[in-house]
C-alpha cells in the first residue's frame, strides 16, 4: 500500500511524521462495511520500526514519535491546528524497562479531548516485572504485544476501548479515575481460584457423560463433534469458543436467510441478537442437548483455560458483538465473558425478551459483579437449565 510521509523538522534522530494511505490506491479496494470501520488514526511513540509498519498496514493513517517528549510537542501542535485538529483513536506507547509513565499521564490529563482516547502499552519483549509495572499504571488501558494482533482484532479491540473511556468521561456516575482500570482492579484470585477448581472436577466427574455426548453426535450426522467459533469476552477478548455441535453442517451460512424468524426486535441500526425458537437447523441429538444444556459442557474447557468464568456475561459471536460498540452497551464488555449469568437466570427461554432487556441486564452484571453475586446466580442457574424452549 503506498504511503505519503508528510515533512517535519530535521533532528539528529529519526522522527517519525504522519502516515496516510494514498487514496488513489485506497479508491481501487473494494468497499465493504468492515472497511467503515476500520477508520481509525494511530499514534505510536517509540523507536521499533516493524511495530509501525504493523500499524500502518491496519490503520487508515496515524502518527508515532520517538519519545514521550516529542509526542508531546508534536500532540500539542496537533491540538493547537485551528483548520485540522488532530484526535488520536488510540495512543501506543512502547514500554521497556526504563519507561517513565509520569510524564506521558500528567500530559494527556491536561487536555480534555486527549483524556477520551486509551493508552495501550506494547510490552514485547518485557520480563513480568515491567509488565506488572504497566498493570499498576492506572491511566493505561489495555496490554498488549503487537505481533500477535491479528490485524481484525486489534481494530475491534481499539473501537471497543475508545467507546468506553470516552463514555466514562460522558457519565456522571464516572470519573477518569475510575477508568477501565477499576474495572480491571477488582478482586479476581477468590473467583479465578473458585472458577479453576469446579471446571477441572465436573469435566473429570463428567467425562464419562461427554464421551456419550459425542458418540451420539458421530452416529446421528456427519461433521464435527465440536462447535468452535470466535466469540468475544471480556475487554472485546476474541477466543475460540467451545460447545458440542447441536446443529446441522453449515447451519451459519442459513442466518441471513432465516433473519424472519429471528425471536428478538428486527432493527435497522443498533444492537444485533439472532435466536430462532423450534431452529429447523437443530439437529435431534442437538435437541436433546440444549434442552438439559450438555451442549455447553466444552465450555468449562474455556473456563479452565482463562478465557470465561463459571458466570459473567455471554461471549457474543463477532457479528453481534460489533453491533454492542456503542457508547450506551460497550460497557456490558467490561465483566467476565461466562457460561451462565444474570440473564439466563431471570429471562433465559422467556419468548418476550428484547435486545434492550437483554443488555441491560448484561450491564447490570458488569456494575455489581462479585464472588458473592456469582454465588447468587449459580444457586438460582438449576432453574434455568430445564429450559422449555429449544432456541
Amino acid at each position: 500500500m503506498e504511503l505519503t510521509f508528510l515533512p517535519g523538522e530535521k533532528t539528529a534522530k529519526r522522527i517519525y511524521r504522519h502516515f496516510s494511505i494514498n487514496t488513489t490506491v485506497a479508491a481501487e479496494q473494494p468497499t465493504t462495511s468492515n472497511n467503515a470501520a476500520n477508520k481509525l488514526e494511530f499514534f505510536y511513540i517509540g523507536k521499533k520500526a516493524a511495530n509501525i509498519d504493523s500499524l500502518i498496514r491496519t490503520f487508515e493513517s496515524g502518527y508515532a514519535a520517538e519519545s514521550v517528549s516529542n509526542a508531546r510537542s508534536m500532540l500539542k501542535r496537533l491540538l493547537q491546528n485551528s483548520k485540522n485538529i488532530f484526535i488520536p483513536d488510540v495512543i501506543i506507547l512502547e514500554v521497556n524497562a526504563s519507561t517513565d509513565f509520569r510524564e506521558l499521564q500528567q500530559f494527556l490529563a491536561t487536555d480534555t479531548l486527549l483524556q477520551g482516547v486509551p493508552v495501550v502499552a506494547e510490552v514485547s519483549g518485557l520480563t513480568e516485572a515491567d509488565i506488572k509495572r504497566c498493570k499498576d499504571c492506572r491511566f493505561i488501558d489495555e496490554i498488549l504485544v503487537l505481533n500477535e494482533q491479528n490485524r481484525s482484532a486489534l481494530i475491534r479491540k481499539i473501537g471497543f476501548l475508545k467507546k468506553v473511556k470516552q463514555q466514562f468521561l460522558v457519565e456522571k456516575n464516572f470519573t477518569l479515575e475510575k477508568s477501565l482500570q477499576a474495572y480491571k482492579d477488582r478482586p479476581t484470585v477468590i473467583k479465578r481460584g473458585f472458577d479453576i477448581v469446579v471446571s477441572s472436577s465436573i469435566l473429570l466427574a463428567l467425562s464419562p457423560v461427554m464421551l456419550l455426548v459425542m458418540a451420539a453426535i458421530r452416529m446421528e450426522s456427519k461433521g464435527p463433534i465440536f462447535y468452535i467459533s470466535k466469540r468475544a469476552g471480556r475487554g472485546y477478548k476474541i477466543f475460540n469458543f467451545f460447545k458440542f455441535r447441536t446443529m446441522e453442517v453449515g447451519a451459519d451460512k442459513k442466518v441471513a436467510a432465516m433473519s424472519h424468524l429471528n425471536q428478538y426486535d428486527a432493527v435497522q441500526e443498533g444492537p444485533v441478537f439472532f435466536k430462532v425458537d423450534n431452529d429447523p437447523r437443530i439437529t435431534k441429538v442437538g435437541n436433546f442437548l440444549r434442552k438439559t444444556s450438555l451442549d455447553e459442557l466444552p465450555q468449562l474447557v474455556n473456563v479452565l483455560i482463562g478465557d470465561m468464568s463459571l458466570v459473567g456475561n455471554r461471549p457474543l459471536p463477532l457479528y453481534e458483538a460489533a453491533s454492542l460498540t456503542t457508547d450506551q452497551w460497550a460497557k456490558r464488555f467490561m465483566a467476565p465473558a461466562g457460561i451462565t449469568g444474570l440473564w439466563q437466570v431471570k429471562k433465559r427461554g422467556k419468548k418476550d425478551m428484547s435486545v434492550a432487556e437483554r443488555i441491560e441486564l448484561d450491564i447490570d452484571y458488569a456494575d455489581r459483579y462479585s464472588f458473592l453475586y456469582d454465588m447468587w446466580i449459580m444457586a438460582n442457574t438449576p432453574a434455568a437449565l430445564m429450559q422449555s424452549s429449544n432456541a
